[in-house]
């Protein structure tokens, strides 16, 4: 396991630990606030990037993070390689305290992913991948200063994993369905019969598409960098692959518009 894979890691469970701790203290209301798009805001978004950005510190990359204010586009674009943060994606489902809220971390080089880690803090579930060595999943990591990354390897799992349900899986947005996206899925079913449909929070979509146990997820709302690049790296890794609506066109990240286009994971 390489040196910006294990920072990543590190960073990822740290924050996750600290997430938790905060949304475990039933005296917490989250502090909750709202940015300028209207999306909320919590104390454990700041906590968790403050982590991040500590432990990033240690590479020689730049970051962009949705917590930070976005660097001029006429210095990012001079990045051939940077990492992609989004300290706590699903603040939403934070809020609602359902548990489908995650970590991501991703390493872009080329405006490409290259590396990705994302942790389900509730779940205690690490998933990680890198282009070069493929995609994998680890059940309940625990943040330690001196992690032992050969034990957390030896226990990691390849993906994608073994699937025992061969009923044609969607998986949708928690918070997030639209109508364009209700009309593809009525398109999937007449193709391929019985269609079960997952409705999950955050970019563990994504990884159930890398993992396999979902066989796509389609995302016709708005999305932003810092949504889909870990988990672009950990399915690009795995095998799979996130594509523009027209189903060919892979995904750039450290664009001049941080908006992501609609896209399908498959």
């Amino acid at each position: 396991m390489n040196s910006l894979l294990q920072t990543a890691i590190t960073a990822a469970l740290q924050a996750g630990k600290a997430i938790l701790d905060i949304y475990d203290d039933p005296a917490s209301d989250f502090e909750i606030e709202h940015k300028a798009d209207h999306s909320p805001l919590t104390i454990a978004d700041r906590v968790s990037n403050e982590i991040i950005l500590k432990q990033l510190k240690n590479t020689p990359y730049p970051v962009i993070s949705e917590e930070n204010k976005a660097t001029a586009y006429a210095i990012r674009k001079q990045w051939q390689t940077v990492w992609i943060v989004d300290p706590l994606d699903g603040t939403k489902e934070f809020i609602k305290r359902n548990g489908e809220f995650t970590v991501n971390i991703a390493l872009v080089y080329g405006g490409r992913p290259a590396l990705g880690v994302i942790y389900i803090p509730v779940k205690k579930i690490l998933y990680y991948g890198t282009i070069r060595n493929g995609a994998y999943r680890a059940d309940h990591p625990e943040y330690s200063p001196d992690m032992d990354f050969d034990a957390l390897e030896n226990q990691a799992r390849r993906l994608p994993l073994d699937r025992e349900d061969p009923v044609y899986t969607v998986v949708a947005s928690r918070s997030h369905m639209s109508s364009d996206t209700e009309n593809f899925i009525d398109e999937l079913k007449k193709e391929h019969g019985e269609v079960k449909l997952t409705s999950i929070g955050s970019s563990i979509k994504i990884c159930l598409v890398a993992e396999g146990t979902a066989d796509i997820y389609p995302r016709f709302a708005p999305t932003m960098e810092w949504d889909t690049a870990a988990g672009h790296a950990i399915a690009k890794a795995a095998g799979k692959e996130l594509y523009h609506q027209d189903g060919c066109t892979p995904l750039a990240y450290n664009k001049e518009d941080l908006l992501n286009p609609w896209f399908i994971v498959k």
